[in-house]
């Protein structure tokens, strides 16, 4: 299951990660996030060991989402070494996450 991140605890797991992490902002509400959510889980599985994934609730955390710019949800975002190196919006197929996140691992 992913973490939840929020605006108290982004820097520490996101930002101070030792391996890449996949931020997921979403909102229950949205249709396309929850097409997208199991492919996202299914990456934890899938990198164990070499990827975090956490997911930014848009609607509980707006402050986050503004300060990287979501203007669409689902929205994606690669972190290593506490910098962005990918982003992805929209909904998007498994095999897509895996040949973007396999780019930085």
């Amino acid at each position: 299951m992913p973490k939840t991140i929020t605006k108290a605890n982004f820097t520490e797991e996101v930002i101070n990660s030792e391996i890449p992490f996949l931020v997921d902002f979403w909102a229950p509400w949205c249709a396309p996030c929850r097409l997208v959510g199991p492919s996202v889980e299914k990456l934890k599985e899938h990198y164990k060991g070499k990827l975090e994934i956490g997911k930014v609730n848009v609607d509980d955390e707006a402050e986050l989402a503004e300060r990287y710019r979501v203007m669409n949800i689902p929205t994606l975002y690669l972190f290593k070494d506490g910098e962005i190196v990918d982003k992805m919006v929209g909904a998007r197929p498994f095999e897509d996450l895996v040949r973007t996140v396999d780019k930085h691992i």
